[in-house]
C-alpha cells in the first residue's frame, strides 16, 4: 500500500482535498478525529492528560473540554509540548493500525493521512509521499471567518503561529493550490491521484 500525508495551513482546503481523494478511492485517515478519540474517557491519552492538566479541563460528564484544554496550552509552547508528547504517540499508533488494516484489504491502494502539523511533528517522514495544500492568505482568512466564528485578528494570529506555506513547500512531493475555482482544484487533485495510483501499482 502506498501512503501519503496530506497537510496545509489553517482553512487552506485540506478537508476538501481529502474528501475528493477519498471519493476517488483513497483510504482517508483524519488525524484530528483520532486526536479527539484518544482523549475520550478510557482511551490512551485521557488519564495522562487529566493528570497533567487537572480536573479543571473536565466537563460534568467526565469528558475533556477541548476548549478548556486548548486554553491551558494557548501561548505556552512548553505546555503545548507536554500535551503533544501525550497525544501524538497515541494518534500515530492509531494511524499505523488503520493503515495496516487498509493494506490488508487493499494492498495496492492508497492511504492518505490528513493532519495539520505533519511537517512540524516530523511524522511526514513515515509517508511515501507528501501532499501540501496551499491557498492565498486572504482566502484562508475568509474561509476561517466563515467556518470558525473567529475574529479577523484571531485568524491572523493563528496563521502567524503556523509554519508558512513557503516552508511547507520545501517538503512537498505534490502541491495543490485551492485559490482558484473548484474545477481547477479538482483537476489538480485528479492529477495527484493519478500520479499516486501509478506509484501504488
Amino acid at each position: 500500500m502506498l501512503t501519503a500525508g496530506l497537510t496545509g495551513g489553517l482553512a487552506c482546503g485540506k478537508t476538501f482535498v481529502g474528501r475528493a481523494l477519498a471519493s476517488l478511492g483513497c483510504h482517508l485517515i483524519l488525524a484530528d478525529e483520532l486526536g479527539h478519540a484518544v482523549l475520550m474517557p478510557g482511551a490512551e491519552a485521557y488519564d495522562a492528560t487529566v493528570r497533567e492538566f487537572g480536573a479543571r479541563i473536565l466537563r460534568g460528564d467526565g469528558t475533556i473540554d477541548r476548549r478548556l484544554l486548548a486554553s491551558e496550552v494557548f501561548g505556552k509552547p512548553e505546555r503545548l509540548e507536554v500535551l503533544n508528547a501525550i497525544v501524538h504517540p497515541a494518534v500515530f499508533r492509531r494511524e499505523d493500525a488503520l493503515i495496516r488494516e487498509a493494506a490488508s484489504r487493499d494492498s495496492r491502494g492508497i492511504a492518505v493521512v490528513e493532519a495539520a502539523i505533519l511537517i512540524e511533528t516530523g511524522s511526514y517522514r513515515k509517508f511515501d509521499r507528501l501532499i501540501v495544500v496551499i491557498s492565498s492568505e486572504e482566502l484562508q482568512v475568509r474561509r476561517a471567518l466563515d467556518r470558525d466564528g473567529l475574529t479577523r485578528d484571531e485568524v491572523l494570529a493563528r496563521l502567524k503561529r503556523q509554519m508558512p506555506a513557503a516552508g511547507k513547500l520545501k517538503f512537498a512531493d505534490y502541491v495543490i493550490d485551492t485559490s482558484g475555482v473548484e474545477t481547477d482544484t479538482l483537476r489538480q487533485i485528479r492529477e495527484v491521484f493519478d500520479a499516486l495510483k501509478r506509484l501504488a501499482l
